[in-house]
């Protein structure tokens, strides 16, 4: 018999796609409930021990969902979480799912397939589905919002809402994805598969936390301070500002790194080593301190002081993001890599009336804007390696001694680099080069 994998890697059309049944199971990265604990005995956390790639059953499609034959995704900060099981195990997620019965019980497995990006082929649809159709080449936004919350119709992310693939079962580092319709945004023509799935999570989470209502509400000639300005949510921050007529400001740990954010569009670019500020800032007076040669050299730079600060980091760079953040300017933060619990002092805040902004994910219509950028040419994909999905423990692992930069995308059913391409017209027009930042030489 004819299977839908092959058929999938062979182009078949859609009413092809549509008489091959859907396989039992299929081959998918994932943690086992019983590897839990297996961190506790205090070594290093390295998640090539805990995340494995195997076969697991195929789940039922719900009427409201989409099978997704996934072509290729990406490593984010949160598989690194779920396959740490910290800040605590993401079982524990897929257990309270469960318990809200119907089909989110198919959640509550003794394994779970993680990855929260993904670009692919639609190959069925569930029975209450209208816009989308087998053959739909598709990304998915990784936000699983309640549609019957009325907190969605104002804002996706205000929501009971649901990261795929970390607080659900069935994510994107697998040949199939179970994805709900009100998740997918078309793929871009000109992008590769492993391009366009490197954009969604990160491309669209900086969109929210810069442009989006919801976010710091950047304006022309605003000036960005952007810490790790070549990581994956940094590397779309700095086309964002640059394109939108800001001044962005990069900090970056290396030489090479600073090298590689020029070339992104950064204006000035700040070597965190060479102003001497280490990876972790003791609070109190060693902060204030450290922020002061910080905000020296960005005014050095380009004359003023940060209308806002983008920091992902967390705890290592937060009391300086408040300190070097101009008066009445914004600290947006979207995550913690270096730790959740944050100290700053509140006098620089408070007295110079700036303001914090918290911003998680993105809504549908976010994540759709983000890929217009895509479409129009105007947001370039940040991949700088990519593995196949065998060795997905290892990219994962890169991502987690942050051995890397932008984005690191897995292959998972497509055979090679280089294919999914549809608009090859606009492709040739924004030339290799460009589309590639991270992945060719300077």
């Amino acid at each position: 018999m004819v299977s839908l994998t092959e058929e999938v890697i062979r182009g078949a059309d859609p009413n092809e796609l549509s008489r091959i049944p859907v396989p039992d199971d299929f081959v998918a990265a994932h943690l086992r409930k019983e590897d839990a604990g297996i961190f506790a005995d205090g070594t290093d956390k390295d998640v090539r021990r805990s995340l494995r790639v195997g076969r697991v059953p195929m789940p039922e499609l719900a009427p409201d969902e989409v099978l997704v034959a996934v072509m290729a995704s990406s490593i984010n900060y949160n598989t690194v979480w779920s396959a740490t099981f910290e800040p605590i195990s993401t079982f524990d997620a897929l257990k309270r799912m469960g318990k809200e019965g119907g089909w989110d019980a198919r959640h509550d497995q003794p394994f779970h397939v993680v990855g929260s990006d993904a670009s692919g082929i639609v190959v069925r649809t569930g029975s209450s589905v209208r816009r989308w159709h087998v053959g739909d080449r598709v990304i998915v936004c990784p936000v699983v919002a309640d549609t019957e919350d009325p907190l969605t119709h104002a804002d996706g992310m205000l929501s009971a809402m649901r990261a795929w693939g970390y607080e659900t079962n069935y994510g994107g580092l697998a040949e199939y994805a179970t994805v709900r319709s009100s998740q997918l945004v078309p793929k871009p023509g000109h992008l590769t598969w492993e391009e366009a799935a490197c954009m969604p999570l990160c491309g669209a989470t900086a969109y929210r936390m810069l442009i989006g209502e919801h976010g710091a509400r950047m304006k022309q000639g605003d000036i960005v301070l952007i810490w790790g300005a070549t990581g994956g949510l940094g590397s779309f921050a700095v086309q964002m500002v640059k394109n939108s007529g800001g001044v962005p400001v990069g900090v970056v740990s290396s030489e090479q790194k600073a090298a590689l954010a020029r070339r992104l569009g950064c204006d000035t670019v700040i070597n965190r080593e060479e102003i001497g500020i280490g990876a972790e800032v003791e609070p109190g007076a060693a902060t204030v301190q450290t922020a002061k040669r910080l905000g020296r050299a960005i005014r050095e730079a380009v004359g003023e002081d940060p209308h806002i600060v983008f920091d992902y980091v967390g705890k290592a760079t937060f009391g300086l993001s408040v300190i070097v953040a101009r008066r009445g300017g914004a600290v947006v933060t979207c995550g913690s890599s270096s730790g959740y619990q944050h100290t700053y002092d509140n006098r620089y805040f408070w007295m110079n009336l700036k303001r914090i902004v918290g911003s998680h994910g993105m809504n549908l219509h976010e994540a759709t804007e983000t890929m217009r950028l895509a479409r129009l040419g105007k947001l370039a994909p940040v991949l700088s390696a990519v593995y196949p999905l065998a060795e997905a423990a290892e990219a994962t692992r890169l991502v987690q001694k942050n051995a890397h930069t932008g984005k690191v995308g897995v292959l998972c059913m497509a055979p090679e680099e280089g294919l999914g391409v549809t608009d090859h017209q606009l492709r040739a027009r924004l030339g290799e080069q460009w589309l590639s930042p991270l992945r060719t030489t300077p």
